[in-house]
């Protein structure tokens, strides 16, 4: 008997993810009936796919704001809290905007296709593919939720250290208990290897996930899971189905991002999966898009991530603090003209995890070789080429300095401190002097310790509420 399930359109989103317990309530605007393997393949891909980073964006050295946005709110808003790393302000009421809603939005929808596809018409092949996909994702999106609203992974803690959700089946009425960190990563790990062999080279379209991304994402785990040959070898099979990087040497002879449409959206070949920051129409000056004064200096003067895609001067007052030492995404440069991906995987993304993987095992050499590869593309003259370090510790430094350059706005490096705080050698206490330009307040210097719990999103208000489970994990 073929199995039908009615869903919203894709423009008519799925709605109000409130909890685990009863985690989404479906509102239908328009619908349509699924009853075949194709329609559920079609299912996976989500061309508007977003995660906001507003619960954590300034929990960051890389990331700046306009001073008066803050000012007089460092008790009352996620980025005045943030901003000046206030560990007294009450985040437990404030609203997540959505990332967490979202995440589960998309598991849910995952777990749909999983749950139903073997039931419908169509050929097997089509199903396989489908369940490939939806898996691949649907362990993207817990992977995403865990690195937010949990401590990072570290193999002495995690067994202990409170995670996440683990929805691995279609159910709206389910309450499901916190796993823990290393479970968290347990199910990735086998959700990722399950889901590797039948994901095609080739997908129906940019927004269904594909072989590199599965590689890629299995790399990003490894790393994260301090799995350093599985992440090699996973990054090395990635990069060996797409290792494209655009030449910003290039593109600056061309005329620049603003003028040169080649890696519009659809276009850009390193990007392996579209998600967004803020929403299908993002344009970076207006969504965090904005880099402090300490990262500016970190790029020097010759690096063209810096100089062909943000103004450190004649940028709208609305928006940017003139004289602070920040720099701004330029606003002529949006999506139809350059599609910057900051929360989707992207194969420059992929040679630093080699590059890192390589330092952790100790090929010096051969991780400096990876990061100029990179750099060779970004970064004009000589200072391009680094010169291969003496010791693992200075490796791993020159890879955690290109991660800043190169992996701007979105997770990246909020995960990344979460995660180098778990080690010594790595720690950063982070210093924000806040503000810099307005003489008529206090200009006060701000730290963040490495420990500091500020570094784990509580979850929403309704998802504890309603499930007595979801403990914050603070």
């Amino acid at each position: 008997m073929k199995r039908k399930i009615t869903y919203i359109l894709l423009g008519a989103l799925l709605l109000g993810v409130t909890a685990c317990d009863n985690y989404i309530d479906i509102r239908p605007v328009g619908t349509v009936t699924v009853d075949s393997a194709y329609q559920y393949l079609e299912l996976v891909s989500m061309p508007s796919r977003s995660y906001y980073p507003s619960a954590f964006a300034m929990l960051s050295d890389n990331c700046w704001i306009k001073e008066s946005t803050v000012i007089g709110m460092e008790n009352s808003s996620w980025d005045g809290i943030n901003t000046s790393f206030n560990e007294s302000g009450d985040r437990s009421i404030l609203s997540d905007n959505n990332l967490y809603e979202n995440c589960y939005q998309y598991i849910l929808r995952e777990n749909l296709v999983l749950s139903n596809v073997d039931q419908s018409r169509g050929a097997d092949s089509i199903k396989t593919l489908a369940k490939a996909e939806a898996r691949i994702m649907r362990a993207w999106d817990h992977f995403v939720a865990v690195n937010t609203f949990a401590r990072a992974y570290n193999p002495s803690t995690a067994n202990t250290d409170g995670g996440i959700a683990i929805m691995d089946k279609y159910d709206l009425e389910a309450k499901p208990a916190k796993a823990s960190v290393a479970q968290v990563y347990d199910f990735l790990i086998r959700e990722i290897e399950a889901s590797l062999p039948d994901l095609k080279e080739a997908p129906l379209n940019e927004y269904h996930p594909n072989k590199a991304f599965g590689y890629a994402f299995a790399a990003l785990v490894y790393l994260f899971h301090r799995d350093w040959q599985k992440a090699y070898d996973a990054a090395d099979a990635c990069l060996k189905l797409r290792s494209e990087l655009v030449d910003y040497v290039a593109l600056k002879a061309a005329g620049g991002p603003s003028k040169v449409k080649t890696y519009a959206k659809g276009g850009n070949p390193e990007v392996l999966n579209y998600a967004f920051m803020g929403s299908s129409t993002d344009n970076l000056t207006y969504v965090y898009g904005m880099i402090g004064p300490e990262l500016v200096q970190l790029f020097g003067d010759s690096d063209l991530r810096l100089n062909l895609f943000f103004k450190t001067k004649g940028n709208s007052p609305s928006f940017f603090d003139e004289g602070s030492g920040a720099a701004l995404w330029d606003s002529s440069i949006g999506y139809t003209k350059f599609f910057y991906s900051t929360v989707g995987l992207r194969t420059a993304e992929v040679y630093l995890i080699k590059a890192e993987a390589e330092a952790r095992l100790g090929q010096t050499e051969a991780s400096t070789a990876t990061l100029n590869q990179l750099r060779s593309k970004r970064i004009e003259g000589s200072r391009a080429v680094l010169t291969t370090p003496s010791t693992e510790q200075e490796a791993m430094q020159n890879v955690i300095d290109e991660r800043r350059r190169e992996l701007l706005f979105g997770f990246h490096r909020f995960w990344d401190l979460k995660r180098f705080n778990t080690e010594p050698a790595y720690q950063k206490t982070l210093t924000r002097t806040f503000p810099l330009v307005d003489a008529n307040v206090e200009h006060r210097t701000y730290t963040l310790a490495p420990d500091s719990k500020l570094y784990i999103i509580p979850f929403p208000v309704d998802v504890r509420e309603k499930n007595p489970n979801m403990t914050n994990n603070e």
